[in-house]
């Protein structure tokens, strides 16, 4: 199986009750995140959400969509969003949230490896590509956030301003 590590940082000129609240709603993704095509909740967690498992569909740059489950396994409220995938990739998410000046800072690991044997096959010469997808999947998600919130959302050197 093809291993990957990312990191992803979004600054996101908004308070951090706003982003806390657009992130750990993700049936509400779809709605303004263009790669996400559909997140459904197979299960309910407990009263905080611990427990919730959700079925995600991406689609990136590249010509292909990837489903797979998430079940959420810790949250530390405006602070630590955590959830362990399953199915098409396996292995661990984490949102980190804090203040920075202005700015809410949103740092998502992604530690997974993919499980479709296309995508282990490819992996030795791909792997440059599918890192740029998900880098592109997440410019994604800061383009819809500036949209949604109404203010900059900066990654990797680039300001994404609301539309």
């Amino acid at each position: 199986m093809a291993e990957y590590r990312f990191s992803t940082i979004w600054r996101i000129h908004a308070p951090l009750p706003a982003v806390w609240d657009a992130i750990f709603h993700a049936d509400a993704w779809p709605s303004w995140w263009k790669s996400a095509k559909q997140v459904a909740e197979i299960e309910s967690g407990d009263a905080h959400g611990v427990g919730t498992l959700h079925r995600y569909t991406w689609k990136g740059a590249l010509p292909y969509r990837l489903s797979f489950n998430m079940r959420v396994t810790r949250i530390e409220p405006f602070r630590v969003l955590e959830g362990k995938a399953s199915g098409a990739v396996e292995g661990k998410g984490i949102w980190h949230f804090s203040n920075h000046e202005a700015c809410t800072v949103v740092r998502y690991d992604w530690h997974i490896h993919t499980t479709i044997w296309w995508m282990n096959w490819l992996a030795p010469l791909a792997c440059r590509l599918f890192r740029w997808n998900h880098d592109e999947v997440m410019r994604q998600g800061a383009r819809g956030l500036a949209q949604r919130l109404g203010v900059n959302v900066e990654m990797d050197g680039r300001t994404f301003p609301p539309q």
